[in-house]
């Protein structure tokens, strides 16, 4: 598809992107003419007042660039509340965190559950960089659940320790991601973003001795084969075990094993660019307007956590998760004869499942420190993928 044929950006918004892109050029140029792809994805996506996620622009749902599972269906976060209830009723008592909130349907939706099965936490945290996103999810919760929206509270920084449930949806997909290429003569670059022609365009340099270079050497790519690393991953993996006293952490996200993800045949790597419900290759097209993610590593994950005293509780498919977490259950309580009400949740819980649309490419992986469940973490039941980690 051509820029021709994609939705128009607003004057306004047009007008954002142009300003952002001139302090990626200012970046550019201090820092000699070459950044590293990471730091460029960093200012689209964070840019303060002008990134993707830091911006006014509408995001998530059909008027924004992609739809999430809590946009689909309130019983995507009801399942996820049985494994927050069972750890709650677990600890005696706790709270529960959230990455990165979206809308803030995820937070109303597990609340609402968790009121249902009467494990409300003590609170609701989300940490969210996005002042914008901040008050769309105090509407949000406001709407949903007003009589539970004080529990709710916004935290600019990660606590010093946590107790409870940690949860993130499609947040480790967002981490900004450097680009790799293995040259054909065995040669490790890293693609970076220069300004060429009065555009942005790609650049590739030579490998510098570094960390990234270890883990670039560690993965023992094949020739002319580009592929991503999250610099950033290590240590929010990191820090999220540092916080956990007691409890366990969820993340949901679309990814592969690494025998999958650095597969021979993946040779042009993940990376995506999201506009308008239209996924793309260009990661340059309206900087700021368009959303950047790549597929996560869930070995790379496994493999932090494990480095880091977590525990590893499970690794499934989305559709696995959620079946094993009572969603056919849900589904039927709607009741098949109301076929106005059940025709939409049907249509939701096919896509949240169907491997050919969230079902298998999303992963589900969970994590505990110093928690002793009395049986299996709640979705993680039955068909456990750990084996491929």
């Amino acid at each position: 598809m051509t820029s021709s044929q994609l939705p128009a950006a607003t004057p306004e918004a047009l007008a954002a992107s142009h300003e952002l892109v001139e302090r990626i050029r200012n970046a550019i140029a201090a820092r000699k003419g070459w950044l590293p792809f990471s730091d460029y994805m960093r200012m689209a996506l964070y840019e303060p007042g002008l990134g993707y996620y830091s911006g006014g622009a509408t995001k998530f749902g059909e008027a924004g660039d992609f739809v999430t599972a809590p946009e689909l269906s309130p019983l995507f976060g009801a399942c996820i509340a049985t494994s927050v209830a069972q750890v709650l009723q677990t600890l005696g008592t706790g709270d529960v965190l959230e990455f990165g909130a979206g809308t803030g349907k995820l937070a109303a939706q597990i609340l609402t559950e968790l009121e249902r099965l009467d494990t409300l936490p003590r609170h609701y945290y989300i940490v969210d960089l996005s002042a914008e996103l901040k008050e769309r999810q105090r509407a949000t919760l406001h709407a949903l659940v007003p009589h539970l929206a004080d529990k709710v509270v916004w935290l600019d920084s990660l606590p010093q320790q946590f107790t409870g449930f940690v949860v993130g949806n499609e947040v480790l997909d967002a981490i900004p991601c450097a680009l790799i290429y293995n040259s054909e003569d065995g040669e490790l670059l890293e693609r970076g973003v220069v300004w060429r022609d009065n555009a942005l365009a790609f650049d590739d340099r030579p490998l510098a001795d570094s960390p990234l270079r270890d883990a670039a050497q560690a993965l023992e790519l094949p020739g002319d084969y580009l592929t991503e690393i999250q610099p950033e991953l290590p240590g929010f993996i990191a820090s999220t075990a540092h916080l956990l006293q007691r409890g366990a952490a969820l993340f949901i996200d679309y990814g592969f094993p690494a025998i999958e993800y650095y597969h021979p045949q993946r040779k042009q790597g993940t990376l995506m660019a999201h506009y308008r419900h239209h996924g793309m290759t260009d990661p340059f097209y309206l900087p700021g307007l368009a959303d950047l993610t790549c597929h996560v590593d869930f070995t790379g994950v496994y493999q932090q956590g494990a480095d880091h005293g977590l525990q590893l509780e499970g690794y499934v498919s989305q559709a696995q998760y959620l079946l094993n977490a009572g969603l056919t259950a849900r589904l039927a309580a709607v009741g098949p004869d109301n076929i106005k009400q059940y025709a939409p949740v049907a249509a939701a819980v096919q896509k949240l499942t169907s491997p050919a649309e969230m079902g298998e490419l999303f992963k589900v992986i969970a994590f505990s420190k110093n928690l002793e469940l009395s049986t299996m973490l709640a979705g993680f039941e039955h068909g456990d993928d750990s084996y491929k980690l």
